[in-house]
């Protein structure tokens, strides 16, 4: 196969989780193919470039094959080369309101301090 469309290439080698939702995002403008916005039934071909915001994150991936059929994790990780920066590391927070174990039954007023460290 020479080329596939760009939303079900992208549904396929799952940076999306269902096809309308790539379709979506190609309408959306927040996918772009060579530097250029393009519609969902533009064709990608290898070497292509595409940069998608999935999420919080920029995605840049290059196209090696265009598959339109969804495939295997295996095989979809095959299918590009990802160029993407790496995700920012998350800021550990601790659990909030967690109790001592052994400790019994909480009181009202030991459970009203847990919900507000919980933001209820």
């Amino acid at each position: 196969m020479a080329s596939a469309r760009i939303d079900s290439w992208l549904w396929g080698v799952r940076l999306y989780k269902t096809r309308s939702a790539a379709k979506d995002a190609v309408v959306g403008g927040h996918v772009s193919v060579n530097g250029t916005k393009v519609k969902p039934s533009y064709r990608v071909s290898p070497g292509d470039e595409v940069r998608a915001t999935v999420g919080q994150r920029q995605r840049i991936v290059e196209v090696v094959e265009p598959i339109e059929k969804r495939v295997g994790a295996a095989r979809a990780a095959e299918c590009l080369v990802d160029h993407s920066p790496p995700p920012p590391e998350r800021a550990y927070v601790a659990p909030a309101g967690t109790r001592e174990r052994g400790a019994g039954r909480p009181t009202k007023r030991d459970r009203r301090v847990t919900d507000r460290l919980r933001g209820r």
